[in-house]
């Protein structure tokens, strides 16, 4: 009994799928996604592979190293793919990956609904 009340009193290191928990992994990841230049980069690349100066043009008002960051942070969390074409001068392509497909479109929903509010 005594062993029982102290291992309640330590916190699990079971793995937490709630957004709301402190310890859930899929909280850091939407922090991430819902940053200004990181939801507006995953919109961008709903329209498919995108070389990074293009994509700097179409989210304007990005600067280079906010994008830069922006776009390394959605690499880690998994919902960008980066691929650097050995090419002289180099060239960096992003794409989504299937998750980032998925909230990308959540994404875009989203901005739709305000997008037409706006237009009202």
């Amino acid at each position: 009994m005594a062993q029982q009340a102290a291992d309640a009193a330590e916190p699990s290191s079971a793995f937490v799928a709630d957004v709301f928990a402190r310890d859930c992994d899929s909280r850091a990841v939407f922090d991430d996604v819902t940053s200004k230049w990181a939801s507006l980069a995953l919109l961008a690349l709903l329209d498919g592979r995108t070389r990074f100066n293009a994509l700097r043009r179409r989210v304007d008002g990005v600067s280079e190293k906010m994008l830069s960051q922006n776009l390394r942070t959605l690499e880690s969390d998994g919902l960008i793919i980066r691929d650097v074409i050995d090419v002289i001068p180099a060239r960096v392509e992003y794409e989504l990956t299937p998750l980032g497909r998925d909230v990308a479109r959540h994404l875009r929903a989203l901005a739709d609904v305000l997008e037409s509010a706006v237009a009202r």
